[in-house]
């Protein structure tokens, strides 16, 4: 059972008070977490594991002047956390100074917050995990050249903690996940092995994908790559399936943290409020949308997290910003330090079909391997497996290259609509006609 507010609080108040008032840091930030997780792993229809685990932890970050340090305690007792908080203090005094090493600004922490629905109460016991999971693998075995899985597994989480700072911060809530996924084993007619997944992650539990249904999933996309062929190199319009889109905006957070831009090291560093991408592109990273699992009403330095544009119209109009970087660069923090959140494409004009419909020959991309853009030079490779469509036949391919230049890709970019919300970045299917060459035999 999960620790209640009280008991965090008090634990947090006591650092806090401690480290300032007893022990001379001259500024703090104090967070206590208490996580309760638990999972079943679970191999054609046999149980392989099943684990639980309780931590609670404290974090804490001391500040004297502008030294700074910071440490983390899981065994908690009056004695061992009184021996940490002189251990960090005595670190801090011998800790290099830094000019941005300080709390954040006192009027970006948040004050007042909405519930954001983000804690189901809900408790799946280790039958209930079994059930789904012996469902999905029903499912998933009862197509024709499924021939195993490679692992299925079921996983719950929750929560709580606060966050304490010496600027008089408190604040802190729930929040809960289920997750649960399948690894499918395909071979038929003499073909090779492909193995393929589906995975699903929600904050409530009656959110997740239906059993069947990712059973079902799992097994399509691994028989789709069976007797896969090669393709010759060739330059051809590319597609992206919205699993493998998410990761050009996995790409473009790391270009565009303020760490990046600090020192320069981004291929985008000369690039704020210019356009990147064509007048269409909207990037959105929205940390208030109701029940998901990525929301948060303030990021780990308790600074206020509120709906962001990205990219606006093609321009890249904000960057991933904490508070250290941000006064590097002498901007605000937009509430980022934990990272983005709820980060996404917004939806293109056509369909995916309209979209299709005029390309004589296109490869849609379903599996990428390697890197996937050195965030640095702007190069993009990787290894990919896929489907070649052409002339109305298509069929899976495998072992080629995809090679390019992150700019091209940007600027060619165009997008479907069918956005679907499932991940912490989220893209509807993305087209890139030009900028990409194929490497094949």
């Amino acid at each position: 059972m999960l620790k209640n507010k009280k008991f965090l609080e008090e634990h947090a108040s006591y650092c806090v008070d401690r480290l300032i008032n007893k022990l001379g840091a001259t500024d703090c930030e104090v967070v206590v977490a208490n996580s309760v997780s638990e999972t079943v792993e679970y191999r054609n229809h046999k149980i392989e594991s099943s684990d639980r685990s309780d931590t609670l932890a404290i974090g804490i970050t001391s500040y004297i002047g502008k030294r700074k340090s910071g440490t983390t305690l899981s065994y908690i007792d009056k004695e061992n956390t009184d021996k940490m908080l002189a251990k960090v203090i005595e670190v801090t005094k011998i800790t290099p100074e830094d000019q941005f090493n300080e709390l954040p600004d006192k009027e970006l922490l948040i004050k007042d917050y909405e519930d954001l629905s983000i804690f189901d109460e809900t408790e799946i016991d280790n039958q209930e995990k079994i059930k789904y999971l012996k469902e999905v693998e029903d499912e998933a075995l009862s197509n024709e050249g499924i021939i195993k899985t490679n692992g299925s597994s079921f996983s719950q989480s929750k929560t709580n903690f606060i966050l304490q700072n010496s600027l008089g911060l408190s604040a802190g809530y729930k929040q809960s996940s289920f997750s649960y996924y399948t690894d499918l084993l395909a071979k038929k007619n003499g073909s090779g092995t492909e193995r393929d997944y589906e995975y699903d992650s929600k904050a409530f539990v009656n959110e997740l994908m239906k059993p069947k249904e990712l059973g079902k999933t799992a097994a399509q996309r691994a028989i789709r790559k069976l007797n896969p062929k090669k393709t010759k190199t060739q330059s051809i319009p590319i597609v992206f399936e919205p699993r493998i889109a998410n990761s050009l905006l996995s790409t473009l957070s790391s270009a565009i943290s303020g760490s990046s831009f600090a020192r320069g090291t981004s291929f985008l560093k000369e690039k704020l409020n210019q356009k990147i991408f064509s007048k269409d592109i909207n990037i959105i990273d929205d940390p208030r949308i109701k029940k998901s699992m990525y929301s948060k009403p303030f990021d780990d330095e308790g600074v206020s997290s509120e709906k962001i544009y990205l990219v606006k119209d093609g321009i890249l109009k904000n960057l991933k910003l904490d508070s250290y970087y941000s006064k590097m660069l002498n901007m605000k923090s937009n509430g980022r330090s934990s990272g983005l959140t709820n980060t996404y494409f917004s939806n293109g004009k056509k369909s995916y079909k309209e979209l299709s419909k005029n390309l004589d020959k296109y490869i849609l991309v379903t599996e990428t391997m390697g890197g996937f853009g050195n965030t640095t030079t702007g190069e993009f490779s990787c290894g990919a497996a896929g489907v070649y469509f052409e002339n109305g036949d298509n069929y899976s391919i495998n072992n080629f290259t995809l090679a390019g230049k992150l700019d091209d890709i940007f600027k060619n970019l165009i997008l479907a609509d069918d956005l679907k919300f499932k991940y912490s970045k989220n893209s509807p299917t993305a087209f890139i006609n030009e900028g990409l060459v194929v490497g094949g035999q």
